[in-house]
């Protein structure tokens, strides 16, 4: 071929081509182009947010609460209220992007401030719910326990004590003793989510933590007392001790009595079957009859007066190995101990300086 003639041909072929046939080429490689530069442009838009962190805080967290059922453009809203991150619609493009828009759980959770857009997505998609520690002590009543927990807007107070006397409930949690759950509220540091702000829930809880402590005490067979009746007898060491390492050694005057049918004289066995304590114990008080007036029955009161923690139990089911019947306060938490009412009148005389007190 001549040279130029590919020229001449091209040429010829350009000039033969309609003008809606070149106009149709240009116009598919314009679109070839943008559909090229499109998902660059899209990955540049979508890299810039990824990238920049989360507005400027003073403080290095905060928490966010995400309520069920809440979808990710709501989430998106929340956390930019909190600061965590802008609120921008790459925010969703984003989620979708790292496949976390469907792993965003609910609850109340505490995220690091200043992070960037994906950080805080991973963060949220692992977070585990907030905690909060509320600490129930030994030897409160079901009434106290259920302050505590209306105090720190857990529950309502009324509902709580009303559902530890439902007999239905009860039966339902594995306790099929007493008139109530007094004495299987167990006392612990228990940690919350608010998600657990609900009566049934809690005390659910503190019975299950019971049946868990109460197995792993390794009762014997052979002990005198049931289950109830130790958990019984425990709510009254509970009460009468001031000095821990007494436990079992009042556990065991108790003991003593109830193997000779003494009556166990218990002060705080009384004041709570009494409805309209004053606040001074008398003798009329005393004297009072009730199920739980350890001066005039003589046996265990007919169910718990506190709920008792896992070393009152232990004291019960191994008490100290002695042959003492009495015990009388020194007035500083702990207890002069007798074998014999002479021994028991002579310290009482000591320590209560001839004050008259009802003997232990």
């Amino acid at each position: 071929m001549a040279p130029g003639t590919f020229c001449t041909i091209r040429t010829i072929q350009m000039m033969t081509l309609s003008p809606y046939t070149i106009l149709k080429k240009k116009a598919l490689s314009w679109i070839a182009l943008f559909l090229l530069l499109c998902p660059l442009a899209l990955g540049g838009w979508l890299a810039l947010y990824s990238l920049q962190p989360g507005p400027v805080q003073e403080a290095k967290d905060a928490i966010v609460l995400i309520p069920p059922g809440s979808g990710l453009k709501q989430i998106g809203t929340i956390l930019a209220e909190a600061g965590l991150i802008d609120e921008d619609i790459r925010f969703l493009v984003l989620a979708k992007y790292l496949g976390l828009s469907r792993k965003l759980p609910a609850g109340e959770f505490r995220l690091s401030l200043g992070k960037r857009p994906g950080d805080v997505l991973r963060q949220l998609a692992a977070a585990k719910p907030v905690r909060y520690a509320v600490t129930i002590p030994e030897g409160l009543r079901i009434e106290e326990v259920a302050d505590i927990f209306a105090a720190d807007g857990w529950c309502d107070r009324e509902p709580f004590i009303a559902l530890a006397h439902d007999p239905e409930f009860i039966v339902s949690l594995g306790i099929t003793s007493g008139r109530s759950l007094e004495g299987y509220l167990y006392p612990d540091t228990y940690y919350l989510t608010r998600e657990q702000r609900d009566a049934k829930t809690l005390i659910t809880m503190q019975v299950n933590r019971f049946h868990k402590v109460w197995s792993g005490l390794g009762s014997d067979p052979e002990h005198p007392l049931s289950r109830h009746e130790v958990v019984t007898l425990a709510s009254v060491v509970e009460k009468e001790t001031g000095a821990a390492e007494e436990r079992p050694v009042i556990a065991a005057v108790f003991l003593n009595r109830l193997k000779t049918r003494m009556r166990l004289q218990s002060d705080p066995t009384v004041i709570y079957g009494l409805k309209n304590f004053s606040g001074n114990l008398t003798r009329a008080d005393l004297m009072t009859e009730h199920p739980y007036n350890t001066y005039v029955i003589p046996s265990l009161p007919i169910g718990p007066i506190c709920n008792p923690g896992q070393k009152a139990m232990e004291a019960v089911l191994r008490p100290a190995a002695t042959d003492f019947f009495y015990f009388v306060s020194k007035n500083d938490g702990t207890h002069q101990f007798s074998k014999n009412l002479a021994e028991h009148n002579q310290a009482v005389q000591q320590y209560q300086r001839r004050k008259k007190t009802p003997e232990k």
